[in-house]
C-alpha cells in the first residue's frame, strides 16, 4: 500500500510539470511498441501502423496542460517545414476528455495531424513517459531514436528530425 501510494505521488509530482530540460535531447535506440485506438475526434480506428515507412513524430499531451499548449505551435510550425518530407506526426491525448481535446484540435489550435484517446493513460506505460508532455521522434524502422520528457521547442524538435533523416 505505501509503495501504491509513494508511485501516485511521484505521477502527481511529475505529471504535467513541464519538467525536462527542453534543450538537452535524450539518444536513445529503443523498438517502438505499435499502439491502436480511437482517434480523438470521431473515434475512428487509428494504428502507428498507418504512419509505416515514415519518420514518426509522436507527442503525447492533454488539453488541461499548460506547457503541451506552449509548444503546441512549435509542433505545427515544423509539421508545416517537413510536409512532403516523409515525415509523419501523431498526438496522444493523455487522461483527458474528449470534448476538450475536440476543442483543442478543432477549435484552439486547428491541429491537422490525428491524435489517438487515451483517456486512461495505458500508451504512458507502453511508451514509459512520466506526464505530459512527452515528444519521441521514431525513424522509419520503427525505433525510438530520440525522446524528450518535457516542453520541446521548435529547434530541438528539428534538430532531432534531422539527425534522424540523415541517419
Amino acid at each position: 500500500m505505501r509503495r501504491a501510494l509513494a508511485f501516485f505521488a511521484l505521477l502527481l509530482t511529475v505529471a504535467c510539470t513541464g519538467g525536462g530540460d527542453p534543450h538537452e535531447i535524450e539518444e536513445v535506440s529503443i523498438p517502438f511498441p505499435g499502439l491502436e485506438g480511437e482517434s480523438v475526434v470521431g473515434g475512428s480506428p487509428l494504428s502507428t501502423g498507418q504512419f509505416s515507412g515514415d519518420v514518426l513524430v509522436v507527442n503525447a499531451w492533454a488539453s488541461w496542460c499548460k506547457p503541451c499548449e506552449l509548444e503546441q505551435p512549435a509542433l505545427l510550425r515544423v509539421l508545416e517545414r517537413y510536409e512532403g518530407r516523409g515525415v509523419s506526426f501523431l498526438g496522444i491525448d493523455h487522461i483527458d476528455d474528449r470534448a476538450s481535446a475536440t476543442t483543442w484540435i478543432e477549435e484552439r489550435f486547428a491541429v491537422p495531424y490525428p491524435s489517438l484517446f487515451d483517456p486512461a493513460g495505458e500508451f504512458a506505460a507502453r511508451l514509459g513517459y512520466p506526464g505530459v508532455p512527452a515528444t519521441y521522434v521514431v525513424d522509419r524502422s520503427d525505433t525510438i531514436r530520440f525522446r524528450l520528457f518535457g516542453p520541446i521547442t521548435e529547434r530541438v524538435l528539428t534538430t532531432m528530425l534531422e539527425r534522424v533523416m540523415t541517419g
